[in-house]
């Protein structure tokens, strides 16, 4: 299958406008955070955060496919001492927007570094946001499904009488369990806490995805041939990932350096998948 990579280079906001209503399948992306990269993209106020974001948000839930999904990976900054409110804010005002906030799922970085601060400590964990335009939208959970693990061999040795049935939470979520499902079972779904280590080997930009964080989404949101976007694109992994599992993918990025960065990335991408293509048609 033929897959198609667009870069585009300028003001997402701006060109955003220029992509058909209802187009994209999947957004994955991680918009500079407040008061972050100011040597690069200027550094948005935290008190500014939402209303800058907004109208980029307009146009996301705009081109994105009634049954397409958003996530957005953001952090909130420590300001005199205490978290800024400017993710709830953005969240609260998103929902206003139209978009429904389906699921937090939080991205614990597990080669986080040591550090010391003298009121807190290092934060080894970021949101990956999740929002909607309906409640009925696409997902392939199988797959990103895990192994069973080693917790399997006590918990399903020996089962309760609950453990045969349905047993519903007491709380009123709606969820309930039947653990005897699962006993000829050698996979079993995630959870939302993504255990990722950080990406160390691209120094050429501030702050990068590892490639496996785009891939988890990518898999479970889309299938080939879909579309994914990502609105801020740095140094195009999300694009150079989507492209590797045969997805067409659409990049903006305003900086030209990270724009030129991505397009190399992603053109030795396209050669290995063409050559592999050749090497497999004509053994």
């Amino acid at each position: 299958m033929e897959v198609i990579a667009n870069f585009i280079l300028g003001d997402c906001q701006e060109e955003l406008t220029k992509l058909a209503d209802h187009s994209i399948d999947l957004i994955v992306t991680s918009p500079p955070y407040a008061d972050s990269r100011a040597n690069s993209y200027g550094g948005i106020k935290p008190d500014d955060y939402v209303a800058w974001f907004l109208p980029i948000g307009q146009e996301l839930y705009r081109v994105l496919k009634p049954d397409g999904t958003f996530i957005l990976n953001i952090k909130e900054k420590t300001v005199n001492g205490e978290r800024h409110t400017y993710v709830i804010e953005l969240i609260l005002a998103l929902r206003k927007q139209g978009w429904l906030w389906t699921e937090e799922l939080i991205w614990h970085k597990k080669n986080s570094y040591p550090g010391k601060w003298p009121n807190r400590f290092r934060d080894a964990w970021e949101h990956l946001l999740q929002f909607n335009k309906n409640r009925k939208f696409k997902m392939y959970q199988e797959a990103v499904m895990i192994p069973m693990g080693n917790w399997a061999e006590g918990r399903l040795k020996k089962l309760s009488e609950t453990d045969k049935i349905r047993d519903t939470s007491k709380v009123g979520s709606g969820f309930g369990k039947n653990v005897s499902n699962w006993l000829s079972r050698d996979k079993a779904y995630p959870t939302n806490v993504l255990h990722l280590a950080t990406e160390c080997n691209n120094k050429k930009h501030s702050a990068v995805f590892p490639e496996s964080l785009p891939e988890w989404f990518i898999k479970l949101f889309t299938q080939e041939g879909d579309w994914v976007l990502d609105p801020f694109m740095g140094s195009g992994t999300t694009i150079k990932v989507a492209q590797r599992l045969q997805r067409n993918a659409i990049g903006i990025e305003i900086l030209p350096e990270y724009y030129e960065l991505a397009r190399t990335q992603i053109e030795s991408v396209q050669h290995f998948l063409f050559e592999g293509k050749e090497n497999y048609e004509s053994s």
